[in-house]
């Protein structure tokens, strides 16, 4: 397995200057990329997330330009089923969590790209990244954008941001030795700096309980300035850590005031009761939808009624966006959602 040091970097400067869209803001397309990891599916399983990735690239390539990030993009079968709208650029990848390796945009008051480096280390060197180590920087290259060091090991799931100055994170998967041995106030500091934003909110999180040590964007999202969506049940299931550790996601989120010392304006979206799958660690999180131009683009689970409620509450929310929900159990099955397959490019700044 491949391993790679927190980094003892300092932040670039220049990371001043810019900051992170919030992901309902106009795309110039999204990055995605394509899993080969056999050794993580096993073959059938690989087959399966494959089918996945081309399901959420063909449904976002009617809304925006995708890319899908690949090596030997011209041998491995890979336009099978996919959509002639997507481009495919030969960067390898070793898996599909292009929200985690893929390149962090952010935008400066002239509408200047750049990517700030959140360093990619297999989710605390859990699984190899020889490739997905690469990607972020890979990407800049090739659109020929400063790579800006962040001086942080990390991944962009891991933290929300609602555009306005506020990012929420989780401890568990940035103060935690195996990415990052800075302390809690240098890293959100470091955090700050690399998305444009003023103020962060802590929750501890859960470590160890899955690969990413609980990302944020599976339970907990900003939809706008100051206002959260979180997937949550009305009581807290003492003998859960999960459900521990979402109320006291929650609590952050009531206890927190904004820039303008105002409340946050919070959400809440029930999980499915029943979904189709049996695997055990199976993801099912409505909150890990991706927004695209004029699109949201989420899972069902096989829920009706829960299913339903989701729908109607991401239409309340993304008013004009067509809300289309995929069926995506591989990936769900693999820990993850729709939002960790994606990664958003902003749009140029028109004049």
């Amino acid at each position: 397995m491949t391993k790679a040091s927190p980094s003892s970097a300092e932040p670039d400067p220049r990371l001043g200057d810019f900051h992170m869209p919030l992901e309902s803001a106009p795309h110039a397309r999204t990055f995605m990329q394509w899993p080969v990891a056999q050794s993580v599916y096993g073959r059938r399983g690989l087959a399966d997330v494959q089918r996945s990735i081309v399901d959420i690239a063909n449904a976002i390539a009617q809304f925006e330009p995708v890319v899908l990030l690949s090596g030997d993009t011209g041998r491995n079968g890979i336009r099978a089923g996919l959509s002639n709208a997507v481009e495919l650029w030969d960067i390898a990848t070793d898996d599909l969590w292009c929200r985690d390796s893929g390149p962090t945009f952010v935008v400066d008051a002239a509408g200047n790209l750049a990517v700030a480096h959140l360093r990619f280390n297999g989710w605390g060197n859990k699984q190899g990244f020889a490739n997905d180590g690469l990607v972020a920087a890979s990407v800049a290259a090739r659109l020929d954008l400063p790579l800006l060091e962040t001086g942080l090991v990390g991944e962009q799931g891991g933290v929300e941001h609602d555009g306005a100055g506020l990012l929420l994170a989780h401890e568990s998967c940035w103060v935690n030795p195996n990415r990052n041995t800075l302390d809690r106030d240098t890293i959100a500091a470091r955090l700050c700096l690399a998305l444009g934003a003023q103020q962060m909110i802590w929750a501890p999180g859960l470590k160890g309980e899955d690969i990413t040590d609980y990302h944020i964007d599976a339970l907990a999202r900003f939809v706008g300035p100051s206002t959260v969506l979180i997937q949550i049940d009305e009581a807290l299931d003492p003998d859960d850590p999960w459900s521990r550790a979402a109320h006291q996601t929650l609590r952050a989120l009531e206890e927190t005031r904004d820039l303008a010392g105002k409340p946050l304006t919070i959400v809440k979206l029930p999980g499915p009761e029943t979904v189709r799958s049996n695997a055990p660690d199976f993801v099912s999180s409505y909150i890990n939808y991706y927004v695209c131009n004029g699109a949201v683009i989420a899972a069902q689970f096989g829920d009706a009624q829960a299913d339903g409620l989701a729908r109607e509450t991401l239409a309340d929310l993304y008013p004009g966006r067509e809300i289309v929900m995929l069926d995506i159990d591989p990936i769900g099955e693999s820990g993850g959602g729709i939002h960790c397959a994606t990664q958003q490019q902003p749009a140029p700044r028109r004049s």
